[in-house]
């Protein structure tokens, strides 16, 4: 049997999937590392961490399953997006990564903005403003405030980049990953107007595609570190919104897939869009012929959490990962609804289908006769209200709509909020055989088009299997349909207030 070797490297862990060339997932092993904060909206991590985690994960996979390193073809990333990694021309690590939760380049964000017209004119012409997320002015931010790492940097890679480099020893930047940098998506090229923010545009690297092989492949030493062999095909891999809708299986033109996990999005796979509207963003997709348009709600898993830990935390004490079951079950005792109960998740802000760093959770049209159940299934209900939002403004911005859509990632085993979002979305839709995994599996098929064993990128939506079909109940159509327009009335009837409240806190004090 052959093998390809996957690394999903999240935020918080490297997790190594052995997969088969049949797609059989063999074994997982996710490897942690530590995040550091050293100074207000900073958040960095050290390269060298995801190096480590990644070899010790493969190693251990290979030996727990006493595999031969002969029968594993190819090596594959998928990776946090957006991180920022300056090497030297020695590959030398000149500065932790900065990765994509910080936020400290605001002020070069607004430079860059007033610089190219004003942010009213840029957000015109780009469809978003820039942010102190991003990552040119994060580059920006390195240029200015530490001249002796951005004088220095031969390349700005980001994670993926880098652990190709430790990889192969060759330096390059993969399409997907351009995407988040500055990426031109008709030229299939690095977006030349980054050059007038100031940015040295021989920093950043050669571009290749996902499914491209990388210089000789793995190393004597990577090998050696892996516990793979020399020579091994390491592949170019792409950011993990990519890899993940790969691994849905949903890769044709008009194709969409939603993903629920800590947080959510919507994916819609496209040959032509190519435009930011309503907060959803148009992305190189990890086929080169294809975008990907996204639309991420920021918080959905992580508001169930919040829930479950707030108010059924003895429940959760006493049945631990049985919680969820207890939930599902809890939930089917409320009636679809809640009651005319209506909770918006918008814990950390919003950007799709709204996009706003104001705007904040709300309980709304609550009585007496709510409970805390209540309380749990509107917010089940919420989180379907702005994914039918987001699917609404599809279909009016991009023309993109959908008989059938797939949902993968950790959400999609919850089965009483999948029918939950097919009774309110009003459509159909099928999850995935392991939806957890559905990141890493993508990335291997990546790998297994470069290795000429799937032919095509269209060919994955047959390679991922469907393993269940959830319908809408017409009976509870007239209700969601009603409470839908009553949840989008909140946020019209309270932007305002939200801002007002909160632009201080959350916008460095603009009113």
């Amino acid at each position: 049997m052959k093998y390809i070797m996957a690394h999903d490297l999240g935020t918080s862990s490297d997790k190594a999937v052995l997969v088969s060339f049949e797609g059989k997932i063999i074994g997982t092993k996710a490897i942690p590392y530590p995040t550091y904060y050293p100074s207000p909206g900073f958040v960095e991590q050290d390269p060298m961490d995801y190096w480590n985690a990644a070899c010790e994960a493969s190693r251990l996979i290979m030996q727990e399953h006493e595999i031969n390193p002969d029968d594993v073809e190819g090596v594959v990333f998928s990776t946090q997006a957006m991180g920022i990694i300056p090497v030297d021309d020695r590959g030398n690590v000149l500065h932790p990564n900065i990765t994509w939760v910080d936020g400290r380049a605001q002020k070069q964000a607004d430079s860059i903005m007033k610089k190219l017209g004003g942010k009213a004119i840029f957000t015109l012409v780009a469809g978003t403003p820039i942010m102190g997320k991003d990552v040119i002015a994060k580059l920006i931010w390195l240029k200015e405030e530490r001249p002796d790492v951005y004088n220095h940097t031969k390349y700005f890679l980001d994670v993926n980049g880098f652990m190709k480099y430790k990889c192969t020893g060759e330096m390059v930047a993969e399409l997907t990953g351009a995407s988040s940098y500055g990426f031109d998506l008709k030229k299939k090229d690095w977006l030349s107007v980054l050059s007038l923010t100031g940015l040295d545009m021989s920093k950043l690297p050669p571009l290749v595609k996902s499914t491209d092989k990388i210089g000789n492949g793995l190393t004597a030493e990577a090998a050696k570190a892996m516990g793979l062999r020399e020579g091994t095909c390491v592949f170019g891999g792409c950011d993990d919104t990519q890899s993940a809708a790969i691994g849905s299986g949903m890769n044709g033109d008009g194709d969409i897939h939603i993903y629920l996990g800590t947080s959510a999005w919507v994916g819609a796979t496209s040959k032509t869009h190519t435009k930011f509207k309503n907060g959803a963003a148009a992305i190189q997709s990890a086929d080169p012929e294809m975008n990907l348009v996204v639309g991420i709600t920021e918080a959905a898993g992580s508001n169930i959490q919040w829930l479950c830990d707030q108010f059924f935390s003895s429940e959760q004490k006493q049945l631990g990962d049985g919680i969820y079951a207890y939930m599902d079950k809890v939930i089917e005792s409320i009636p679809p609804g809640s009651d005319h109960l209506i909770c918006t998740p918008w814990m950390l802000g919003e950007r799709c289908p709204v996009s706003s760093t104001t705007t904040r959770a709300t309980l709304f049209n609550i009585t007496p006769e709510h409970t805390r159940e209540h309380l749990m299934r509107a917010v089940y209900e919420g989180i379907a209200y702005n994914l039918r939002w987001i699917l609404e403004n599809f279909k009016k911005d991009y023309k993109l709509s959908c008989r059938k859509f797939r949902i993968i990632g950790g959400g999609a085993l919850d089965d009483a909020w999948m029918q939950i979002i097919a009774d309110v979305t009003g459509v159909e839709f099928a999850i995935v055989d392991n939806p957890r995994n559905a990141g890493a599996l993508g990335v291997a098929i990546v790998a297994l088009i470069g290795l000429g064993e799937i032919a095509s990128f269209a060919d994955a939506k047959n390679f991922v299997k469907e393993t269940k079909t959830y319908r809408p109940n017409a009976q509870n159509q007239h209700i969601y349909n009603e409470l839908f327009q009553s949840y989008k009335d909140v946020y019209y009837s309270l932007r305002k207030a939200y801002k007002k409240a909160n632009s201080r806190r959350f916008e460095g004090g603009e009113e």
